[in-house]
């Protein structure tokens, strides 16, 4: 029933809208022209002005024509750059971009299935749930559009993102917790040539302490990277201050705790060995999440799966996505695979089996 002809150039009509972080604005005003001719009740919220963006999120709820739980469905408008004035291009059953800009899969391609899903069940009158769709704003920023709408406004319990790479049938079970680190080394300036035993080096600093941290791949739950070093100038003076932004990550919030307070140790140790001051910031940007494999939320996409051919499995995610958010606001959420491949570059590309397919996996969950 999903019409693959019709989805496709959906997908490819929504990748041309501009909808780079903070500027979804156009795009929303089309999912919500999209929602409302569908039947459903749409509002969008006032997150945009809250996070300093130019529209807010897209949240929409249809009455259901059975007695079962609402579920909700859940994607985000917003693209990484350079995403404006995207060129999509179909070859041999994959759609690329022409090089320039990324594809905007990531997540228009989630979009773009739930709108095909509903549009086949409006015209075959398909029995289904009440259906609640959440499309949100700055999820590439740091999950602003999530973590600052009013979930009041949400009746379902469950929901599914439909935001992850890989094989449609992928469940995405676990994922992690991350902390951002802000890091300020001061150290003292002195000329360079004439007497640099006179200064502090907080380039020197830095190094000392990065050198000394455990980064990348931590263990199997864990991860860690230094993202930026900024600071510093002219080579004849001695660099007095240099500011660093780190991250960190885990599956499991002990583990995540530990090597946080590892890396500011290093930092702290730094500074003392040269006598430099140093200025942290650790934020907890989101909390980790946990599904049971065998929770009835997974049983569904897997009884949705089997379906249609495919077969469910689960997985997890180093990555963080709205599932973060949605869990900790008591809304029960898993991600699944769409076909994304290597979002957010220039390779960006979606293979039309894997658009059509997830189209049929909404359907069904929305049976």
């Amino acid at each position: 029933m999903i019409n693959e002809n019709r989805v496709v150039e959906e997908f490819l009509k929504y990748v041309k809208v501009n909808s780079e972080t903070r500027n979804e604005l156009e795009f929303a005003k089309l999912m919500i022209s999209e929602l409302e001719a569908l039947g459903f009740e749409v509002e969008m919220d006032n997150a945009g002005e809250i996070i300093g963006g130019n529209s807010g999120n897209v949240i929409a709820k249809l009455a259901g024509t059975n007695d079962k739980e609402p579920v909700l469905f859940s994607c985000h408008m917003d693209t990484v750059t350079p995403g404006n004035d995207i060129k999509p291009i179909v070859k041999d059953g994959v759609i690329y971009s022409d090089g320039t800009t990324i594809l905007g899969g990531d997540d228009k391609a989630g979009i773009a299935a739930i709108i095909e899903a509903l549009k086949t069940i409006k015209e075959n009158n398909i029995d289904h749930r009440p259906i609640e769709v959440f499309f949100s704003v700055c999820e590439e920023g740091g999950l602003f559009g999530s973590k600052n709408l009013d979930y009041t406004k949400i009746n379902s319990r469950i929901a599914f993102v439909l935001d992850s790479g890989g094989d449609v049938g992928k469940i995405i079970v676990k994922g992690p917790a991350q902390d951002k680190i802000f890091a300020k080394v001061i150290g003292k300036p002195a000329h360079a040539g004439v007497c640099p035993e006179e200064g502090i080096s907080a380039i020197q600093v830095a190094s000392e302490a990065i050198s000394n941290m455990k980064l990348l791949r931590i263990d199997e739950e864990t991860t860690a990277n230094i993202g930026s070093i900024n600071g510093g100038g002219a080579t004849n003076i001695v660099c007095p201050e240099i500011i660093i932004n780190a991250e960190a990550r885990s599956l499991n919030s002990d583990k995540l705790d530990a090597q946080t307070a590892h890396m500011v140790k290093c930092f702290e140790d730094a500074a003392e060995k040269f006598g430099a001051k140093v200025e942290i910031e650790t934020k907890r940007m989101y909390g980790p999440f946990v599904v049971d494999e065998n929770d009835e939320l997974v049983n569904m996409v897997k009884e949705a799966c089997s379906a249609i051919g495919l077969k469910g499995f689960t997985d997890s995610t180093g990555g963080g996505s709205d599932t973060n958010i949605l869990n900790c606001n008591g809304v029960k959420a898993v991600n699944l695979g769409i076909g994304e491949r290597k979002p957010h570059t220039l390779e960006e590309h979606l293979h039309i089996v894997d658009l059509v397919n997830t189209a049929k996996l909404v359907l069904e969950l929305m049976k």
